[in-house]
């Protein structure tokens, strides 16, 4: 492919190329919009129709975890503003620190998430032929929480129960939902920290300055979406009905 400096062949001009860039990953987000929200509808179809096996599942979601995730990925987005900004202004050095805090950000939160699955996991809430919404409760396990805490569960299930006597399957799909839906962001996490390490080494050589930052802007703007998506995961799944029972 022809280039002239940053200039693809195909382009007259710095300006029209950003444009259809800009343009092409707008595009992209709309079919981004869309494939999230079939999932999202899906999960408001059900959490109407099973309202309280969902809320007892919310409440056995970690709420501190997913609380400091969501402080981790609004910082994650104030670095991904700021090294697009230390691009447009030709500040070549910054571009570099923070896409480097961003990238550091996202890890955290891919971390964190680690953490949460291994929790699910530890309670038998991964979706399958172990689930069971009630191990906790019954087995006493010290891993699931402290003792006046699983007593406040066991009084929530029991009248869950009385509402809603297959309980434990509709359980098994809120969590379902839950691991499609934050898995599914996971993976776009994991794609953008992949983007964000590429942006580093192309920074690191000084390629971004204030006349082309195209791909640093674009890649803002999918790291962004992500953040805004989680921003809705994070109510629907963790506060929803959070005190029911």
């Amino acid at each position: 492919m022809h280039r002239t400096g940053e200039l693809y062949g195909q382009f007259q001009t710095l300006d029209q190329q950003k444009e259809t860039a800009t343009l092409g990953m707008w595009v992209f987000l709309v079919t981004e919009i869309l494939f999230f929200g079939g999932l999202f509808l899906a999960y408001t179809i059900n959490r109407h129709a099973y309202s309280t096996a969902f809320g007892i599942g919310g409440n056995m979601l970690d709420l501190t975890l997913g609380t400091a995730n969501t402080v981790v990925l609004i910082a994650s987005s104030l670095t991904m503003a700021m090294a697009v900004w230390a691009a447009t202004t030709g500040r070549k050095s910054l571009v570099t620190i923070f896409l480097m805090a961003t990238l550091i950000l996202g890890c955290i939160f891919l971390g964190v998430k680690v953490v949460e699955y291994k929790q699910k996991y530890d309670h038998h809430l991964i979706p399958g032929n172990n689930f069971d919404i009630s191990y906790c409760v019954k087995s006493q396990n010290p891993v699931c929480g402290a003792p006046a805490e699983l007593a406040t569960e066991a009084k929530e299930i029991e009248e869950a129960l009385k509402v809603d006597p297959d309980l434990n399957a509709h359980a098994q799909l809120y969590f379902s939902l839950y691991f499609g839906m934050t898995g599914l962001h996971a993976l776009h996490m994991i794609i953008g920290a992949g983007l964000l390490f590429w942006l580093i080494l192309q920074a690191a050589h000084g390629r971004f300055d204030a006349n082309y930052n195209t791909p640093v802007e674009n890649i803002g703007l999918y790291w962004h979406f992500v953040d805004i998506v989680w921003i809705y995961l994070f109510p629907l799944l963790y506060l929803i009905n959070r005190h029911l029972g």
